[in-house]
């Protein structure tokens, strides 16, 4: 009786929602004049009082950015990985379909309503398309809220209460940041929330009636997710996994880092102050002209294309695909703490050693323009590296599949590709080629000899590496 008390709510306020949008659109649509008295009212207010402080304009920026397409979809992307790893096809269902809904959704619904953007005296942020309703508002609850329901049920039970609250303040903070920009009107924000909200509990109303057909008991998504059942699959590790080990592992790694560092500075400090005189090292003169001497729209084309996998976005993107299939099929946080140590300890060390070598770039056409970091060593190409040599790392010892030695062949291939790109469109030597390479292979020995990420594999498990616990008074004494 409770649940059928609880399931009849959820539908009054899912209903409720559905009909405030309604009204909101009618009233948008003809008009109505308290409607747009009160919007235009705070839109000024408000922009009287955010406008002037940059601090506030920027940290209603960043906070906007959450809701942003980019994030979300990247979140979501990285949530239904981690599900269809786990074989949890109907929760990976439930995130394509409620995302998706709200790409359509969104639009549609503004073309439809057409109703133009604020007009504030003091312009802080420039918002594409039309006002109504706020895509940032409904993306945001739909996106957020769909994970939550998810993977409540890998929370422990104390801490579920939170997550809904700390979902509930991301949303309301990412409205309230388009209202502080002036790029949305108030009716704009609860637009978007009452149609996600009506939209998200149509979803979940669905999914629950799966579940019925399938003999499932009704849920309480808030309280326990959309699928209680699957609480084993969708925690991110299994029970008895245990961390690495940090203030040893931050020690000795802060030593590789500092030796790495010494390295390229050493090797790179010689071919930034001899540019005309180091012999033509590498070849490091001709090969920046021959390529030049030879460039083609065809050949233009395909350098672009390798130059563009190798930079900062789609690394990241690489990345977190890389770090959400790890976590989901090992099961073991060190793969993960093995992928993020590599990838921030590469970019830290490109960033720095680049600021202290300051090698001019070859002195040929660069085709991608100035570049705000130095020539030596090429960032993109260590990048590109250490991201599909740590995946062939995680993957080859863990299967015999024949599709493993595809991540050996793009170890080889993609640095490669990116390498010649480089040089082709002007922007590196090949000494800057060989910098990256020393950066790679120093930084990726030493984090593979600190975090050991395949040592489950071994006979001596990573557990070993943490102490047994000391469960009574006769278990300490014989251990002391």
């Amino acid at each position: 009786m409770r649940t059928q008390r609880s399931a009849l709510w959820r539908m009054a306020g899912f209903g409720g929602a559905a009909l405030l949008f309604s009204l909101l659109i009618i009233a948008v649509r003809v008009r109505w004049v308290p409607l747009e008295s009160a919007d235009r009212g705070i839109a000024e207010a408000l922009n009287e009082a955010v406008a002037p402080s940059d601090f506030l304009v920027t940290l209603m920026g960043g906070i906007s950015r959450l809701g942003s397409f980019g994030v979300l979809a990247w979140l979501v992307v990285i949530g239904t990985t981690l599900v269809l790893v786990r074989k949890q096809y109907k929760l990976a269902g439930f995130l394509v379909a409620t995302t998706v809904g709200g790409l359509i959704l969104d639009p549609t619904l503004k073309l439809a309503v057409g109703r133009l953007r604020p007009v504030v005296e003091q312009p802080v942020a420039h918002g594409g398309g039309n006002s109504f309703p706020s895509g940032h508002s409904l993306n945001s609850l739909i996106c957020y809220t769909a994970l939550l329901l998810v993977f409540l049920p890998a929370l422990r039970p104390r801490w579920r209460r939170m997550a809904v609250i700390v979902v509930g303040a991301v949303v309301a903070l990412i409205g309230f940041s388009r209202l502080a920009l002036g790029v949305h009107f108030l009716s704009d924000v609860i637009g978007g929330w009452s149609l996600g909200i009506a939209w998200i509990g149509l979803c979940a109303a669905a999914f629950e009636l799966l579940r019925a057909h399938e003999g499932l008991r009704v849920t309480e998504p808030l309280d326990e997710g959309l699928e209680p059942e699957a609480a084993d699959d969708l925690r991110p590790t299994e029970p008895h996994d245990h961390r690495p080990g940090t203030a040893h592992a931050l020690a000795l790694g802060a030593v590789a880092w500092v030796f790495t560092f010494g390295a390229l500075v050493a090797a790179g400090l010689p071919l930034a102050r001899h540019e005309d005189g180091n012999g033509n090292i590498l070849w490091d003169s001709t090969v920046p002209h021959w390529f030049a001497a030879h460039r083609s729209d065809v050949l233009g084309h395909v350098s672009i294309v390798g130059s563009e996998v190798g930079n900062t976005h789609a690394i990241l993107a690489i990345g977190l695909v890389i770090g959400a299939v790890s976590l989901a099929a090992i099961r073991r946080w060190r793969p993960v703490v093995f992928l993020l140590t590599v990838m921030f300890g590469e970019l830290s060390l490109f960033l720095a050693s680049a600021a202290i070598v300051d090698r001019a770039r070859p002195d040929v056409e660069n085709m991608d323009g100035p570049m705000p970091t130095s020539s030596f060593p090429s960032g993109h190409v260590a990048a590109t590296i250490l991201i599909w040599a740590t995946a062939a790392v995680l993957v080859m010892p863990r299967t015999r599949a024949w599709w493993r030695w595809a991540f050996l062949a793009l170890a080889v291939a993609m640095p490669v590709w990116v390498a010649v790109s480089r040089m082709y469109r002007g922007m590196h030597h090949p000494t800057d080629i060989a910098g990256s390479m020393l950066l790679s292979a120093l930084w990726l020995s030493a984090v593979y000899w600190l975090v050991k990420p395949n040592c489950d594999l071994t006979e001596r498990p990573c557990e070993e590496d943490a102490p047994e616990p000391v469960s009574d008074l006769e278990d300490a004494k014989a251990a002391r």
